[in-house]
Protein backbone atom coordinates (compact mmCIF):
# COMPACT_ATOMS: atom_id res chain seq x y z
CA UNK A 1 0.00 0.00 0.00
CA UNK A 2 2.73 2.36 0.88
CA UNK A 3 4.47 1.74 -2.65
CA UNK A 4 2.05 3.59 -4.65
CA UNK A 5 1.48 6.57 -2.19
CA UNK A 6 5.24 7.29 -2.54
CA UNK A 7 5.31 6.70 -6.26
CA UNK A 8 2.54 9.05 -6.48
CA UNK A 9 4.54 11.57 -4.08
CA UNK A 10 7.75 11.16 -6.41
CA UNK A 11 5.73 11.60 -9.33
CA UNK A 12 4.04 15.17 -7.93
CA UNK A 13 7.69 16.23 -6.96
CA UNK A 14 9.05 15.55 -10.14
CA UNK A 15 6.26 17.49 -12.20
CA UNK A 16 6.23 20.21 -9.89
CA UNK A 17 9.88 20.59 -10.27
CA UNK A 18 9.82 20.82 -13.60
CA UNK A 19 7.14 23.45 -13.61
CA UNK A 20 9.51 26.00 -10.88
CA UNK A 21 12.34 25.13 -13.27
CA UNK A 22 10.04 26.32 -16.14
CA UNK A 23 9.12 29.53 -14.60
CA UNK A 24 12.05 30.77 -13.49
CA UNK A 25 13.63 30.43 -16.96
CA UNK A 26 15.61 34.16 -17.05
CA UNK A 27 14.26 35.42 -20.47
CA UNK A 28 17.33 37.03 -22.72
CA UNK A 29 18.67 40.42 -22.21
CA UNK A 30 17.89 42.88 -25.51
CA UNK A 31 22.17 42.66 -25.84
CA UNK A 32 21.79 38.26 -25.64
CA UNK A 33 18.70 38.72 -28.45
CA UNK A 34 20.16 41.12 -30.49
CA UNK A 35 23.28 38.41 -30.57
CA UNK A 36 21.14 35.43 -30.93
CA UNK A 37 19.44 37.26 -33.83
CA UNK A 38 22.93 38.30 -35.40
CA UNK A 39 24.04 34.84 -35.04
CA UNK A 40 21.16 33.51 -36.63
CA UNK A 41 21.88 35.74 -39.87
CA UNK A 42 24.92 35.16 -40.06
CA UNK A 43 24.57 30.98 -40.16
CA UNK A 44 21.79 31.69 -42.91
CA UNK A 45 24.00 34.01 -45.23
CA UNK A 46 27.00 30.79 -44.62
CA UNK A 47 24.28 27.89 -45.49
CA UNK A 48 22.71 30.16 -48.34
CA UNK A 49 26.78 30.49 -49.76
CA UNK A 50 27.37 26.88 -49.12
CA UNK A 51 30.44 27.24 -47.43
CA UNK A 52 31.96 24.18 -45.57
CA UNK A 53 34.78 24.08 -42.99
CA UNK A 54 37.51 26.62 -42.25
CA UNK A 55 35.80 28.84 -45.00
CA UNK A 56 32.32 28.87 -43.02
CA UNK A 57 34.35 29.68 -39.53
CA UNK A 58 36.20 32.42 -41.03
CA UNK A 59 32.75 33.76 -42.38
CA UNK A 60 31.01 33.72 -39.17
CA UNK A 61 34.02 35.20 -37.42
CA UNK A 62 33.86 37.90 -39.42
CA UNK A 63 30.20 38.16 -39.75
CA UNK A 64 29.72 38.15 -36.03
CA UNK A 65 32.15 40.79 -35.55
CA UNK A 66 30.73 43.42 -38.00
CA UNK A 67 29.04 45.87 -36.54
CA UNK A 68 25.41 46.54 -37.13
CA UNK A 69 25.11 49.96 -39.41
CA UNK A 70 22.66 50.87 -36.20
CA UNK A 71 25.17 50.28 -33.54
CA UNK A 72 27.98 51.87 -35.13
CA UNK A 73 28.72 55.34 -33.92
CA UNK A 74 31.96 56.58 -36.48
CA UNK A 75 33.24 59.58 -34.90
CA UNK A 76 35.09 62.54 -37.78
CA UNK A 77 38.14 61.22 -36.75
CA UNK A 78 37.31 57.56 -37.86
CA UNK A 79 35.47 58.72 -40.92
CA UNK A 80 38.58 60.83 -42.36
CA UNK A 81 40.76 57.64 -41.14
CA UNK A 82 38.35 55.70 -43.49
CA UNK A 83 38.36 58.31 -46.34
CA UNK A 84 41.61 58.64 -46.87
CA UNK A 85 42.56 54.61 -46.10
CA UNK A 86 40.23 53.84 -49.59
CA UNK A 87 41.67 56.99 -51.18
CA UNK A 88 45.21 55.43 -50.42
CA UNK A 89 44.00 51.53 -51.55
CA UNK A 90 42.31 52.90 -54.51
CA UNK A 91 45.80 54.44 -55.63
CA UNK A 92 47.54 50.87 -54.36
CA UNK A 93 50.17 52.69 -52.12
CA UNK A 94 52.43 50.49 -50.25
CA UNK A 95 55.08 51.10 -47.58
CA UNK A 96 56.47 54.41 -47.02
CA UNK A 97 54.47 56.49 -49.97
CA UNK A 98 51.50 54.81 -48.35
CA UNK A 99 52.23 56.39 -44.42
CA UNK A 100 53.23 59.71 -46.28
CA UNK A 101 49.88 60.11 -48.38
CA UNK A 102 47.74 59.13 -45.22
CA UNK A 103 49.65 61.31 -42.92
CA UNK A 104 48.85 64.73 -45.46
CA UNK A 105 45.75 63.31 -45.99
CA UNK A 106 44.84 63.35 -42.27
CA UNK A 107 45.67 66.86 -42.13
CA UNK A 108 44.09 68.33 -44.84
CA UNK A 109 41.03 66.56 -43.77
CA UNK A 110 41.59 68.13 -40.41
Amino acid sequence: MRLPVVLSLLATLCIGGNALAAETTKTPSPAQAAQRQKMTDCNQQATTQSLKGDERKTFMSHCLKAETKSDSKVTPQQQKMKSCNADAAKKSLKGDERKTFMSQCLKKAA
